[in-house]
């Protein structure tokens, strides 16, 4: 999308909106969230500022955005995966495990999805309450098949795993500690039969 010309261009408001928040989240990974700016935005995406301005308000209401994109992007993931799983039983943590933890069959997009998410929380305590809301709301509704102290340890460590990566720390045998992991909400449910 080029600026010049744009009164000649067919509008696409969703796509333009969907290519502000790919951007900024982009941005956001690669340069940090100070360097996420309209201007920045807009000459990614190849609009106006103005054109960033119809979409989102504020830099805020654009960073919420992202987050929440980001957010729902990784529900999605875990609900998938909680779908495809025969066992109620530790199904949210296998899912969590999973969405969390990348062995290289996830696609970039979805690590930058969650990178973003992560990012963007532990930088702002407002989207780091609304990641707390979101998490307690899934413990609470999956407390019947997920509400042990083990699984709970597996989730921090799959959180540790996965702020690893990011940071760029080498875990030898990953594959191997997820499978432990995985193993785990198996084991705890064998010792409730």
């Amino acid at each position: 999308m080029e600026t010049k010309n744009a009164h000649k261009r067919k509008k696409q408001p969703e796509l333009v909106r969907r290519a502000l928040l790919d951007e900024a989240a982009r941005i956001t990974l690669e340069q940090g969230l100070s360097k996420v700016t309209f201007q920045a935005v807009a000459d990614a995406v190849g609009v106006t500022k103005g054109g960033v301005m119809h979409h989102f308000a504020t830099k805020d209401a654009l960073i919420l955005e992202v987050f929440y994109d980001a957010m729902a992007k990784f529900e999605a993931e875990v609900n998938a995966a909680m779908a495809k799983d025969p066992v109620r039983y530790g199904s949210f943590t296998r899912a969590y495990i999973d969405a969390t933890i990348s062995l290289g069959e996830k696609g970039q997009a979805e690590f930058n999805s969650q990178a973003t998410l992560y990012v963007l929380m532990l930088g702002d305590r407002m989207l780091r309450e609304r990641w707390a809301e979101w998490s307690n709301a899934q413990l609470k509704k999956h407390a019947a098949t997920d509400n042990t102290e083990t699984l709970c340890m597996v989730r921090l460590v799959a959180d540790g795993i996965w702020l690893s990566d990011f940071s760029g720390i080498d875990i030898s045998d990953k594959a191997s500690i997820r499978e432990r992991l995985i193993n785990m909400t198996q084991q705890d449910f064998d010792k409730q039969l």
